[in-house]
């Protein structure tokens, strides 16, 4: 697969007229440097450089920059419970796909890559070209569910595993229809890999014909990496950041005419104006088989948390289809 990466806002020091006694300037000169040299310090204060300057758990609500907000769940109070993401349709990219389980909002608001798709790494499929001799069935309707977390935290949570007998992994890719046939526009998420093991990733992505933005991607095991694939076919471009998934992050995909911008944790990584998507696309919430590595272990599993998704229209033009 594919692999590689603040600005410190400085305080102005108003020198005064008159003697200061030396003690008083010492330590006036100290606690200057402790908060240039505290580690995390400049972090702290750094601003988000995207636009809804989000990073934290605290889901962003209403408009942001160029960008109108369509949808916004932060899961706090539902229940959706194992088996709820089962008899979905093969509908794709049309937002009257739906799953059959699920009632209410979460009917409306989502759908799942049904049963029998196999996905990126499977023999049965290898869309991307890979020799890999193992991967995973889309299996959203025992992977994925909605609850709180120990600390009373709404999350979708999606657990991938492999069976003790062997045999595909089950995977799951879950699907925003809000924002399904939408050219342009901005998605967000905070999002954490609360269990990793190896033989297992997540390729979150507007896909469509050879155009791809890859805003979540590699094993959970390595780095939160960003790829642009050009629409033309020029070779990709892409940000390692270094970040491990086992940690909370924001991530955002902020998709305007003639640019590409990732983030995360509100630090741009990545643009790209080469041969950006214009047509309507989907964007998808991709977990699968790894595509390199270690492949998954009989008896493995490994879990994913998203604690809150918001996504965007992108409001300088008419953009949904």
């Amino acid at each position: 697969m594919r692999s590689s990466s603040e600005a410190r806002k400085m305080s102005r020091h108003r020198h005064l007229p008159g003697h200061r006694p030396r003690g008083v300037i010492a330590l006036a000169l100290a606690a200057l440097m402790a908060a240039f040299f505290v580690p995390g310090a400049a972090a702290a204060v750094a601003p988000s450089e995207d636009a809804c300057h989000a990073t934290g758990d605290v889901m962003p609500r209403g408009d942001c920059g160029p960008f109108h907000q369509v949808f916004a769940e932060n899961f706090n109070g539902d229940l959706v419970p194992l088996g709820s993401f089962s008899d979905c349709d093969h509908n794709a990219d049309t937002p009257s796909a739906y799953c059959g389980a699920l009632t209410g909002s979460y009917r409306a608001d989502w759908w799942a890559y049904p049963r029998g798709w196999y996905d990126t790494a499977d023999p049965r499929n290898h869309s991307n070209g890979n020799t890999r001799l193992l991967g995973g069935e889309y299996r959203a309707d025992d992977t994925v569910w909605v609850g709180p977390a120990d600390n009373g935290d709404g999350r979708m949570h999606i657990r991938m595993y492999r069976p003790r007998s062997g045999g595909d992994i089950h995977s799951a890719a879950v699907v925003p229809k809000r924002i399904m046939n939408q050219a342009y526009g901005k998605i967000s998420a905070r999002v954490r890999v609360v269990k990793a093991a190896p033989g297992y990733k997540s390729a979150w992505l507007y896909y469509g014909d050879a155009c791809e933005m890859d805003f979540y991607e590699q094993n959970w095991v390595d780095t939160v990496h960003f790829f642009h694939h050009p629409c033309d076919g020029r070779g990709q471009s892409y940000a390692d950041t270094g970040k491990p998934f086992t940690d909370w992050h924001t991530v955002s995909l902020e998709w305007t005419p003639g640019h590409a911008r990732y983030y995360l944790d509100g630090h741009l990584y990545l643009h790209d104006t080469r041969a950006v998507p214009s047509r309507p696309l989907s964007a998808v919430l991709q977990n699968e088989s790894a595509l390199y590595g270690a492949y998954a272990a009989p008896g493995s599993w490994a879990q994913l948390d998203i604690t809150w998704v918001t996504a965007y229209a992108y409001a300088g033009r008419a953009s949904v289809v």
